[in-house]
């Protein structure tokens, strides 16, 4: 069984918005809260988290044999090396989680397994550092491939709706419930992701995504940029580094308000 004594968990955060990309705020909406877990020790993770990765990428995707886990709960190594970060309905049913790898003990990042970064292309500091893994929402909660923010491995575009990659999500046509609370979701997540980083030094991270993925990003203020060639990582992705200092500056000029929730700064709206 996954031990959760040793995992400290942060104050549950507010509710998030149901609208998708925001350009304004209304907070009396209240889809989800977000908690933020510490791994301990190896296999430190609540098994809720574990078992939606189990049920995303051994039952959904097959992008890891389920075999290999019996009592129904993915894990491995990396998760006592991380801080992990999980999206729960206001009736605390989990609905997203995703987490940041630092690698600890001369370990490589789980993207260097698969993907090798340019000839004489120089990391950033490793205490500075971290990778995007391991992101997966429930499926009642996903939308189109376009939308999605998720930095982990995944298939391409033309991968069938019953197997996603990327844990995409369905368009935004006029659904009702679950649905529509994404993408803000993921916004809420990389905000958490986000603030964890500033707390704990960390200005870049890691993720291998598809290419268009990528581009998508850089066009919302999130610029990923490819560092290595294209690998076969659960489908043709590209390893990727986003400072989060231009971040910062690029989100400010795309989305001011999206940029002041995200830094949770002030936002005066212009006329």
């Amino acid at each position: 069984m996954i031990a959760t004594q040793n995992l400290s968990r942060l104050p549950v955060r507010s509710p998030e918005p149901r609208s998708a990309i925001p350009t304004s705020f209304d907070p009396s909406h209240a889809p989800q809260v977000f908690r933020t877990y510490c791994g301990g020790a190896l296999n430190g993770v609540p098994p809720d988290i574990s078992r939606l990765r189990y049920e995303v990428y051994c039952l959904e995707c097959a992008f890891l044999h389920p075999d290999a886990y019996g009592e129904g709960l993915e894990h491995d190594h990396y998760d006592a090396q991380a801080t992990h970060f999980a999206a729960y309905t206001a009736e605390n049913r989990l609905v997203g989680a995703v987490r940041l790898v630092q690698p600890t003990n001369g370990d490589c990042y789980p993207f260097q397994r698969h993907c090798q970064p340019f000839d004489g292309y120089q990391l950033p500091p490793a205490e500075e550092s971290a990778e995007i893994s391991r992101l997966v929402v429930r499926k009642g909660h996903r939308r189109r491939r376009a939308d999605s923010l998720q930095g982990v491995p995944g298939r391409g575009t033309d991968a069938p709706a019953s197997r996603p990659g990327h844990e995409h999500w369905r368009s935004g046509e006029d659904r009702r419930g679950e649905e529509r609370d994404s993408p803000m979701l993921l916004f809420g997540l990389y905000r958490e992701m986000y603030r964890h980083s500033l707390q704990s030094g960390i200005r870049y991270w890691y993720a291998a995504m598809e290419r268009s993925l990528a581009r998508s990003l850089q066009r919302l203020g999130f610029a990923f940029q490819a560092i290595g060639p294209q690998s076969d990582y659960y489908g043709a992705v590209t390893p990727c580094l986003l400072d989060l200092r231009a971040l910062e500056r690029r989100l400010t000029e795309a989305n001011p308000a999206l940029a002041a929730w995200f830094m949770e700064k002030p936002f005066v709206r212009t006329v």
